[in-house]
């Protein structure tokens, strides 16, 4: 539908949505339509929303699914809205199933350091991948963000960088959900190991005169690496380093917040190191450094053993 396109085309353009995010909206509101059917967009009712609600519920799709999908009807029909095009928004009153609360999975600190703390082979992909492991648990980058680096920032004719490393700052500039841009700090021990990888990059490009020169990290082809690759060498990593977890690069962003915050306290401080829109989502985060703490307590204190 031609309206549903201008929709998504501005989000694309005047939002900066990133395409995996447009995929998903593209998908979502796929649905709206098919609830509409033959009608009009005039003619959709919140009853109609209500029933999808109550039916996907009934159904087995979950409480997350049903409110990311109302929350991309709410934005399109808005937009409508605004346009003239419908009187009322009918998903603007709908609700989505209590939702059961969810705690970010982190690995412990010893964990996190067995993770990164190693001596890669002197290979292309073993200096690579351990350079992603630590930029990963150093700085808190979403999966994206660090496959979108380059190696500096470039400003060429036809192409600027968007998301870039200054090693000698010791800082990434990203630019993460929504357009916004950030810069984190680099740890020391992710600062070295991206020098160990920056110099096996230049030694491997000396044969590789195709290969595309920007990206931080390459593949094997001289190509950006994929998301999906990186997710594989992270996994594949932590099974090598003996890790009893499934890990992720989500993963190791968790931990670096949670860790963060167990040392810091400054829950502010590390809102805007992972570039959250709002504190109520870092706050997450307070949730699970009371886990550990209670877990102390249950291990510690003579009087917390409870009867069976």
């Amino acid at each position: 539908m031609d309206a549903l396109e201008r929709y998504l085309t501005r989000l694309r353009v005047e939002r900066g949505v990133s395409p995996a995010t447009l995929k998903s909206y593209r998908h979502d509101l796929a649905g709206l339509v098919r609830l509409l059917g033959k009608r009009e967009w005039a003619e959709l009712e919140e009853r109609d929303v209500r029933r999808w609600v109550a039916e996907a519920s009934r159904g087995g799709l979950s409480a997350r699914t049903i409110a990311r999908r109302l929350s991309a009807w709410r934005g399109f029909l808005d937009e409508l809205a605004a346009q003239g095009a419908v009187a009322a928004n009918a998903a603007r009153a709908v609700r989505a199933p209590k939702m059961p609360k969810r705690l970010p999975k982190a690995l412990s600190p010893d964990l996190a350091v067995r993770l990164v703390d190693y001596e890669p082979q002197d290979s292309f992909e073993a200096l690579r991948d351990k350079a992603m492991v630590e930029l990963f648990y150093s700085s808190g980058l979403r999966l994206a963000e660090l496959g979108g680096l380059d190696l500096r920032y470039f400003d060429e004719p036809g192409y600027r960088s968007e998301s870039w490393l200054a090693l000698a700052e010791s800082e990434v500039t990203v630019r993460g959900k929504g357009g916004k841009t950030r810069t984190v700090p680099v740890g020391a021990a992710a600062r070295l190991a991206l020098g160990d990888w920056i110099s096996a990059r230049a030694a491997w490009l000396a044969g590789h005169r195709d290969a595309d020169l920007r990206p931080l990290f390459l593949s094997g082809r001289g190509r950006r690496l994929s998301p999906r690759s990186i997710q594989l060498r992270v996994k594949q990593l932590a099974v090598a380093r003996g890790i009893p977890a499934d890990v992720h690069p989500h993963v190791l962003r968790h931990s670096f917040a949670s860790h963060l915050l167990q040392s810091s306290g400054d829950l502010r401080a590390v809102q805007e190191l992972l570039g959250h829109a709002s504190i109520a989502t870092t706050q997450v985060y307070t949730s699970l450094d009371f886990q550990r703490l209670a877990a102390v307590y249950d291990a510690a204190h003579p009087r917390a053993k409870r009867k069976e």
